[in-house]
C-alpha cells in the first residue's frame, strides 16, 4: 500500500553552495516550504570564505530540518558537494539544488507523488532556465515533459539522454547507494552529463511529470559565469567533450548500445551546435585548438554514428570538421549551427551534378537533400531593415533556393512576426506575397512601425508557406545589403524618439534593440560607450 508523501516524509534536499551569501538562504527557504514531506535538507558548504557557512549555522538555528555540513577543502566543482551530500541523507529519495537556484512551490510533492504512485526509482519534471535580470523562462527540454510518462526502461525513450540535468529530478535513495552512483570527483565540469549517464546505465524505472519543479537562475551578466555558461576558453570545450566521451563509455560497458548512440547524436545536435555557432567570436588560436580538439574527438565515432541523419545541421557540421584540418567556412558553419538551422550559399554541385558542401570540398555529399521536401530544407531567408521617408521602416526578405527543391515546392507567402525576447510577447503579425527574384530568389517586404513595438529586444520570426500547405519556420539571416538601417535615433510622435539598434545574433539571426524616450536612448548610448571604453583598456 502507498502512502500519501504528507502522511509520511520522505525526501532529503541536498542544497549545495560556496561563497554564495547572498542567494544560498533563497534556496534552503524554497525547500523547506515544500511542506512535511520534506525530512530534511542538508546544505552542503564547499568550504565557503564569505560567509556562506556562518549564515548557514544561523538559519539552522531556528529550522530543526536543516543541517549543514562543511567541508574541510573546497573542491573546485559540484559533484564532491553533492557526493557530501549522498551519503548524509537519511530519506528514503532525494534531490538536489544549487545555492543559486529554487524550488518552485509543489515541485517535491509532485515528483513524490508520481514516484510512489508509479513505483519509480526516478521522477522527474520540467525544469525552466530564468534568465536574470529579465525574468524570462524559457523550459529546458519541454518535449520529454509534455505529458506523464512511465518508463520501464530508459532505453524505451532514447531521447531522455537530452536531458542531462540531476537537478529536475527526485531519486530513490537506496538506488543511488546499490549501484554506486555518484558525481565525478574534484573540479570536473558538466558532472552531470557523467552522473545523468551513471543513472540510466542502471536501468531505473522512470516516471515523468509535466509540473515545474525546479527554476535554473541564468545570470549572464555575472562577473563569474557559471561553468556551464563560461565558454570563452577552449578549456571548458576539452572538459565537455570528456564528460561526453565518459558518457558515452558508461552506457556502451552497461550494454546500453542504443543509449550510447543517442548520446553521441545529442552531442552533435546540441553541444557541437551550440559552440559552433560561436566559433566567429573567438580569436584564431582559440579556432585552432577548437578545431583539432573536435577533429580528435570525433575521429572515435564509428560508422553506424553516422548513419541515422548525414545531413542533420549537427553531423555536417561534424563532417566539415572532419574533412579539413584547419577551421574553414566559419560564418556558413554559424547559421547552420542556428536553431532552426540555415545552409546558406553557394549551393555547390559536384562533377556528376550532386549537390556537395562546396567546390573545394567535393567529397562531402549532400545528396538526401534532394529527396527532402522543402518544409524539412534548412532553408535561408535572408532580412535587411532599411529607412523610407516619414520615419517608417521596411523589412526587406529573401528566399533562396536549394537545390530546386524550394521551386518545385512552389513557395506562396512568409508570415512575418516580431517576438519580445524578454517577455514572449509577439507584435506585428503580417503575411506577405513572396514574388520571383533574379538568381533564383523569391522577394518580398513589408513594412515595420518600430513604435508599435515599443522598448526591448525584439527576434524577427518567420514562416515560410508552400503551395501544398506545408510551411517551414525560419529565422531571417541578417542580411549585409547596402542603405541598411543603423543605429540611429529617430523622432517618434508616440515616444518623442526611438533608439532603434538592428544586429546580428550570434547565430547570425536578425534582431532589434528599442530604446525609447531620451532617458532610455541614453540610457543605451552610455552602456554602448562604457563598453567600447573597456575594451579599449582591457
Amino acid at each position: 500500500m502507498h502512502l500519501h508523501p504528507q502522511q509520511n516524509p520522505h525526501v532529503s534536499v541536498v542544497v549545495i553552495g560556496f561563497n554564495d551569501v547572498d542567494r544560498i538562504a533563497h534556496a534552503v527557504r524554497s525547500a523547506l516550504v515544500q511542506g512535511p514531506m520534506v525530512r530534511e535538507v542538508v546544505a552542503v558548504d564547499d568550504c565557503s570564505t564569505d560567509g556562506t557557512h556562518e549564515l548557514l549555522r544561523r538559519l539552522a538555528e531556528d529550522e530543526p530540518r536543516l543541517r549543514v555540513i562543511r567541508r574541510e577543502t573546497n573542491s573546485g566543482g559540484c559533484g564532491s558537494p553533492r557526493n557530501t551530500g549522498i551519503e548524509a541523507v537519511t530519506s528514503p529519495y532525494l534531490m538536489f539544488l544549487d545555492s543559486d537556484d529554487v524550488l518552485p512551490p509543489g515541485a517535491v510533492d509532485a515528483l513524490l507523488t508520481t514516484a510512489d504512485q508509479e513505483d519509480a526509482q526516478v521522477a522527474g519534471g520540467l525544469c525552466v532556465r530564468r534568465e536574470l535580470p529579465s525574468g524570462r523562462e524559457v523550459p529546458w527540454q519541454g518535449e520529454l515533459y509534455a505529458d506523464t510518462t512511465v518508463l520501464a526502461h530508459p532505453a524505451q525513450q532514447p531521447g531522455i539522454v537530452h536531458d542531462t540535468l540531476c537537478v529536475n529530478k527526485l531519486y530513490r535513495t537506496a538506488f543511488l547507494r546499490e549501484h554506486g552512483i555518484r558525481f565525478p570527483e574534484g573540479r570536473f565540469p558538466y558532472e552531470d552529463i557523467v552522473f545523468t549517464a551513471r543513472v540510466l546505465a542502471a536501468g531505473p524505472r522512470m516516471a515523468f511529470v509535466p509540473d515545474q519543479v525546479y527554476v535554473w537562475n541564468v545570470r549572464r551578466s555575472a562577473e563569474q559565469l557559471s561553468i556551464s555558461l563560461d565558454r570563452a576558453h577552449v578549456e571548458n570545450w576539452q572538459a565537455r567533450t570528456e564528460a561526453n566521451r565518459q558518457a558515452y563509455e558508461i552506457l556502451l560497458n552497461a550494454g546500453q548500445k542504443e543509449l550510447a548512440r543517442s548520446a553521441r547524436a545529442k552531442f552533435l545536435e546540441h553541444e557541437l551546435r551550440m559552440y559552433a555557432r560561436e566559433l566567429t567570436l573567438r580569436d584564431a588560436k582559440y579556432r585552432r585548438a577548437w578545431w583539432s580538439h573536435t577533429r580528435t574527438y570525433l575521429q572515435g565515432y564509428d560508422a553506424g554514428d553516422w548513419t541515422a541523419e548525414p545531413t542533420a545541421p549537427g553531423h555536417l557540421i561534424a563532417r566539415v570538421v572532419l574533412a579539413s584540418p584547419e577551421p574553414r567556412d566559419l560564418p556558413r558553419l554559424k547559421e547552420l549551427a542556428a536553431r532552426p538551422a540555415r545552409l546558406c550559399p553557394p549551393y555547390a554541385r559536384g562533377a556528376d551534378g550532386v549537390p556537395v558542401w562546396s567546390d573545394d570540398l567535393t567529397e562531402l555529399s549532400l545528396e538526401p537533400y534532394l529527396s527532402w521536401p522543402a518544409h524539412r530544407l534548412p532553408l535561408t531567408v535572408d532580412a535587411a531593415l532599411r529607412p523610407r521617408a516619414r520615419g517608417a521602416t521596411l523589412l526587406r526578405l529573401r528566399l533562396h533556393e536549394m537545390y530546386g527543391r524550394v521551386a518545385a515546392a512552389k513557395p506562396r507567402t512568409l508570415e512575418v512576426e516580431w517576438l519580445h525576447r524578454e517577455g514572449g510577447r509577439v507584435a506585428q503579425r503580417a503575411t506577405v506575397a513572396l514574388r520571383p527574384d533574379a538568381g533564383d530568389t523569391w522577394r518580398a517586404d513589408t513594412v515595420v512601425d518600430l513604435a508599435a513595438l515599443g522598448a526591448g529586444t525584439w527576434d524577427l520570426r518567420l514562416r515560410v508557406l508552400f503551395a501544398d500547405g506545408t510551411c517551414r519556420e525560419v529565422t531571417g539571416h541578417a542580411w549585409a545589403d547596402t542603405g541598411l538601417l543603423r543605429r540611429s535615433v529617430v523622432p517618434s510622435l508616440r515616444f518623442g524618439v526611438l533608439l532603434v539598434q538592428p544586429y546580428a545574433t550570434h547565430s547570425g539571426a536578425l534582431a532589434l534593440r528599442l530604446a525609447t524616450g531620451w532617458r532610455g536612448a541614453t540610457t543605451v548610448l552610455r552602456g554602448r560607450l562604457r563598453r567600447l571604453l573597456g575594451r579599449g583598456t582591457g
